[in-house]
């Protein structure tokens, strides 16, 4: 057993799961792996299962029904590290968006000290995005922006969604009492962090859009990470600490 989980949420991932699961497990520090599926029509989960074989014990899927919100499959996938007892604990996309060899400085960043690192398409003020339409490379980049200003958490990339808690982090946080589901979920994440003291670091990475499959994103999500950033501010932060 490793000392690291990479959570994978899916929902039709099925031109990129057995590449990016494969790509994983090729990297010289071992990470184990836990797919989230929400009842993906396409197959996704069947090829995860095929793949169990070849991976015993390092390999894990959990399986919900129905297309619950990225959030929830984070929770969930969480809530299962920490019973396993990984130290480390990362959230990354299956499209290959984010690198799986930046898994490694990630980490790294943990075990010198961060209590949360953070892959960052926006450090120093430069932007590291390939294959974007312009149009979301803007709305990505002054979205982060937008929530420095309403939250004043110092963070190039707030909605950044390939990073690695230290079980410690997620242990202390009530995450019964996290609301969002969409792109606001990472933002909220890394908001409580902040405010429960915890250490925050950014590590440069290139994002690259997806190649294969379709993105999630949808005016909902879009419209909850807008307005939901208003009511970080007023929250009673003492409820966000789990208590013994």
């Amino acid at each position: 057993m490793s000392d690291s989980i990479v959570i994978i949420p899916t929902y039709n991932e099925k031109e990129n799961i057995e590449n990016i699961i494969k790509k994983v497990f090729s990297l010289e520090k071992d990470f184990d792996i836990l797919i989230i599926d929400d009842g993906s029509p396409d197959g996704t989960a069947d090829i995860v299962k095929r793949l169990m074989k070849d991976f015993p014990q390092r390999l894990n899927m959990e399986e919900r029904k129905g297309k619950l919100g990225l959030g929830t499959a984070y929770i969930h996938g969480f809530k299962w590290a920490i019973n396993k007892k990984y130290d480390y604990i990362f959230e990354m996309d299956a499209d290959f968006s984010h690198n799986p060899d930046d898994l490694i400085n990630l980490y790294n960043s943990c075990v010198n000290g961060a209590d949360l690192s953070i892959g960052s398409r926006y450090v120093d003020g430069k932007i590291s995005v390939v294959n974007w339409p312009i149009g979301r490379v803007i709305m990505s980049y002054y979205a982060s922006s937008y929530v420095r200003l309403i939250t004043g958490l110092k963070i190039g990339d707030a909605t950044a969604g390939f990073v690695c808690y230290r079980r410690q982090l997620l242990e202390a946080m009530n995450l019964e009492k996290v609301k969002f589901v969409g792109y606001a979920f990472q933002i909220e994440m890394k908001y409580t962090a902040y405010k429960l003291g915890f250490k925050l670091n950014e590590v440069p990475i290139i994002f690259a859009d997806r190649v294969l499959g379709q993105s999630k994103m949808s005016m909902k999500i879009f419209k909850e990470a807008f307005f939901g950033v208003w009511s970080l501010r007023f929250r009673n932060w003492n409820k966000y600490k789990k208590t013994k």
